[in-house]
């Protein structure tokens, strides 16, 4: 088993979630952060009407603040925004989390 799942409280985008584990004895300690990003296209674009569009516009626009995010932190998870959202939240993690 590589993974389980732990229940955290909830946390406001750019807080931090610090969740400590040991294994066999080695000490390892996670940090965890959510994000927030516009769910939305880009005003500059053209109009985009057609569902297809709207949706490619938002996934290209999702993909390149997910390449440009601070290298120091993992993408984990992508959470499913709700169809009025205007936001989606994605779960990060600190790398180099050992002890």
């Amino acid at each position: 088993m590589k993974e389980i799942s732990i229940p955290i409280p909830d946390i406001t985008e750019n807080e931090t979630a610090d969740v400590k584990v040991n294994v066999k004895g080695r000490k390892l300690k996670y940090k965890f952060r959510v994000v927030s990003f516009p769910w939305e296209e880009d005003s500059e674009l053209p109009e985009v009407s057609d569902p297809l569009s709207k949706s490619l516009t938002r996934i290209y626009r999702l993909k390149e603040r997910i390449e440009s995010y601070d290298k120091d932190w993992e993408l984990i998870q992508i959470y499913k925004p709700s169809k009025s959202a205007d936001h989606i939240h994605i779960l990060y993690r600190k790398k180099n989390h050992y002890i």
